[in-house]
């Protein structure tokens, strides 16, 4: 069984789940999601919820996850992007969002991943999985 879809967006959201924030009410510590991560949880949640397969993965899977950034500056189409966010961070958010949606039971199926990022004249994420 294998799944592969693009996600087309305008702009790709560059947020990361490292940017959980710590405030401290009562003197006890507590985490929130700034609105910036909230708003990119849902963007990618409303994006991949029409890509979820009938049956959830349930074994080991490859994950392959192109970013295509819009190009800026200089860059050109298909160029490596070499900026920031890291591409363990953006695919740790979309992996969550993944389980959310019920791709599979756990993240931890993923026991194979490709992570590239690139700048493109056509924006968005392109995934594949395919069991091993």
């Amino acid at each position: 069984m294998a799944t592969e879809f693009f996600m087309a967006m305008a702009k790709v959201p560059t947020v990361t789940h490292q940017e959980h924030q710590v405030s401290v009410r009562n003197g006890k510590p507590f985490f929130y999601e700034p609105s910036e991560l909230k708003d990119a949880r849902q963007k990618l949640t409303a994006h991949l919820g029409k890509h979820v397969p009938d049956v959830p993965y349930v074994s080991a899977v490859r994950l392959t996850v192109k970013w295509l950034f819009p190009i800026s500056g200089d860059h050109r189409d298909g160029e490596y992007r070499t900026t920031k966010p890291d591409t363990d961070n953006l695919n740790k958010l979309l992996k969550d969002c993944m389980t959310r949606c019920g791709f599979w039971k756990d993240d931890a199926l993923v026991a194979s991943e490709i992570c590239e990022k690139f700048w493109a004249a056509n924006p968005g994420i392109y995934v594949r999985i395919e069991e091993l």
